[in-house]
């Protein structure tokens, strides 16, 4: 799992022990995501799964993506299809993705960096292995998140950002067993690069066998923790988890993670995806690519779809790759 690493964590700003600023945020939840299929037959697990819009406000839904080794000829994405009224985030933890939009945005995906797109009023996109590792084969594993956006900015004008791994913002806990990666959000007075609409923060924590985190949260967020590799414990009262498995908090000021002494041949640490925001307390409509308020508004959007009013394939296209298993001499087999 390479996504961004550091040999020495003592250099790093240290995460100051958050206990006496308020109670611990109690362990509510701890839910086992199912696996599913994705796009054109990607494994997903879907992270979300058995829990409430009460726990999950201002989040709609999120796959994790692999972790899985592909050989040649497997890898495969998602073809061109809409998005409306909220914004996609694609943290590629290893491998690489290929984005492109109907407003402009576009580029490469891979080994810690991360996509957040702004569907905004509406907007076409496609993400795809590129060629050469649709050739090659590879390590494929990532996260995609949909965070809500809120009625009055439901319409507001598609955008695109591309956080390469190096702007994240990277802490470290006080005993050097636990790199914190920050992607958005706040901690410890330093920033993650994310641009969020809605106020969140979203990281992801690696904890080296036997080793402790006590990390502070905004009280008016809420509190998720998803396991991407490994296992461990959350919450002091030590409750076990291990990979594909999500923990809810409930009130309170920080969270407590625990690496088990031993990990599986699978992962050397214990990696935590953690997620929270503000919630926006609206009701919601979630209908494929779209997440709207209202029924209706759903229809509108896919009225709008039909009719081309939520962008238009541009010309010379990014499209998915067809692998051809056996090529003709001089052929790269795509």
């Amino acid at each position: 799992m390479p996504a961004v690493t550091v040999d020495d964590l003592s250099k790093l700003p240290s995460i100051p022990d958050p206990s006496a600023t308020g109670p611990e945020r109690p362990l509510t939840s701890v839910t086992t995501a199912p696996g599913g299929l994705e796009g054109e037959g990607f494994p997903v697990r879907r992270a979300f799964a058995g829990l409430s819009l009460r726990d999950l406000d201002p989040f709609v839904h999120m796959d994790q993506m692999g972790e899985v080794e592909y050989a040649p000829g497997e890898p495969k994405g998602t073809p061109w299809h809409p998005h409306r009224g909220f914004e996609t985030v694609t943290y590629m933890i290893d491998g690489t993705f290929q984005h492109q939009d109907s407003h402009g945005g576009g580029g490469l995906i891979t080994d810690g960096a991360t996509q957040w797109m702004t569907a905004g009023a509406g907007i076409l996109h496609i993400e795809t292995p590129p060629e050469a590792l649709v050739v090659s084969g590879g390590v494929f594993h990532g996260i995609q998140l949909w965070v809500n956006l809120p009625a009055k900015d439901k319409f507001i004008a598609p955008a695109y950002q591309g956080l390469v791994a190096d702007e994240v913002a990277l802490l470290g806990s006080p005993d050097g067993g636990a790199l914190v990666r920050v992607i958005a959000g706040e901690l410890a007075g330093v920033k993650g690069p994310g641009s969020t609409h809605t106020p969140m923060a979203l990281m992801h924590a690696t904890l080296r066998p036997g080793a402790q985190l006590r990390i502070p949260w905004d009280p008016t967020f809420n509190a998720l923790a998803y396991v991407l590799a490994g296992s461990g414990r959350t919450s002091t009262e030590g409750r076990p988890v291990h990979l594909g498995q999500m923990s809810a908090f409930g009130a309170g000021y920080w969270i407590a993670l625990q690496a088990d002494e031993s990990q599986d041949s699978r992962s050397a640490n214990f990696e935590v995806l953690l997620l929270g925001g503000r919630p926006i307390g609206e009701p919601v409509e979630h209908y494929g690519p779209f997440v709207m308020n209202t029924a209706a508004e759903i229809q509108q959007a896919m009225d709008d779809f039909e009719a081309g009013r939520l962008g238009r394939i541009p010309p010379n296209a990014l499209m998915p790759h067809v692998y051809d298993p056996n090529p003709r001499a001089g052929h790269t087999g795509i």
